[in-house]
C-alpha cells in the first residue's frame, strides 16, 4: 500500500480543487480540517482503551479476506481492535458526516467489536442502523459494548452476509441513506453488496467503502464503483471513498486530503 499512497499523495486535491458547490461545503465544514473534540467521544475513547488493553481471547469465523497480520483463528481482543476496527478520526469524521446529512436508515457491513458503529449511533440516537456481522463471538462482543454505552438504536444481523444481507434489505421500505461497506475486502463481493444496496439508494444517499487501496481487487472494485452510471461524484479518501447519487451533479471523481 506504500506506492499507492505515495501515488494518492501526488494526485490528490484540497478545496481548491473542488468544483461542486455540496461538496465544497461538505469538504470545508465535515471531511477536512475540522477541530473535534465533542463530549460524545470521551467514553467511547475510554471504550476503545479498555479494548486495546484487553487479554480476552476469542475464536474468530473469517468470512471475508483475511487479516494480514494475524492467520491464526483465535485472537486477542486487542489485536483486533488494534488491526481491524478503524482508527479514531475515521469515527469522528462518520459521526460528522452523519450529522451532517441526517440519514434516517444506516446500515453497516462489518460490525467487527462495534466502535465505528457507536460513532454512527451517536451523531444519530433516533437513526435506525443495521449491522452485519459474520462472526458470532466478535458480535457477542460488539453487544457487550452498544450494552456498555447504552446504544438503543442498533440491530446487529448475524451470519454470512451472503445470504443476510439479501433476506434482510428485501424489509427496508424506506430504503439506505447511508450505508458503510467493510465485510469483504474481495472484488465480487464488494461489487455484489453494491450492486444489491444499489436500488434502495436515494438521491441523497451516501455509500463508504472501507480499505480501497487493500489489495488490487479493492482498487478495481473501487474503479468499478466510481464507473457505475448510477453513481455521480466519488471522493478518494485512501482510507476510504465515499460515493453520492446526487442526479443534478456532473459526474466527478475527486481524491481529496484527509
Amino acid at each position: 500500500m506504500v506506492s499507492a499512497y505515495i501515488k494518492y499523495l501526488l494526485r490528490s486535491g484540497n478545496e481548491h480543487a473542488i468544483h461542486s458547490p455540496f461538496l465544497f461545503e461538505l469538504y470545508t465544514k465535515v471531511i477536512s480540517g475540522v477541530k473535534d473534540d465533542n463530549p460524545d467521544y470521551i467514553d467511547l475513547k475510554a471504550l476503545r482503551k479498555e479494548l486495546l488493553a484487553s487479554q480476552r481471547e476469542i475464536e474468530i469465523l473469517d468470512l471475508g479476506a483475511g487479516s494480514r497480520v494475524n492467520k491464526s483463528n483465535v485472537r486477542k481482543i486487542r489485536t483486533i481492535a488494534k488491526n481491524a476496527e478503524k482508527p479514531e478520526k475515521f469515527g469522528k469524521l462518520f459521526y460528522r458526516l452523519i450529522k451532517r446529512l441526517q440519514p434516517k436508515n444506516i446500515i453497516e457491513l462489518g460490525t467487527s467489536l462495534g466502535l465505528t458503529t457507536l460513532y454512527m449511533s451517536r451523531a444519530k440516537k433516533d437513526a435506525s442502523i443495521i449491522s452485519f456481522e459474520g462472526c458470532p463471538q466478535t458480535a457477542q462482543i460488539a453487544r457487550e459494548n452498544f450494552d456498555k454505552t447504552g446504544a438503543k438504536n442498533i440491530e446487529i444481523v448475524v451470519g454470512n452476509i451472503d445470504d443476510t444481507l439479501p433476506a434482510r434489505l428485501e424489509g427496508l421500505s424506506d430504503g439506505i441513506d447511508y450505508a458503510y461497506f467493510d465485510a469483504n475486502h474481495r472484488y465480487e463481493p464488494t461489487v455484489r453488496y453494491f450492486e444489491q444496496c444499489l436500488p434502495y439508494a436515494t438521491n441523497d444517499t451516501l455509500f463508504i467503502f472501507d480499505d480501497i487501496y487493500w489489495s488490487d481487487e479493492m482498487t478495481q472494485a473501487w474503479e468499478y464503483i466510481k464507473a457505475h452510471p448510477q453513481v455521480t461524484i466519488t471522493v478518494d479518501l485512501f482510507w476510504i471513498g465515499l460515493v453520492f447519487f446526487r442526479k443534478e451533479q456532473v459526474k466527478e471523481n475527486f481524491t481529496l486530503r484527509f
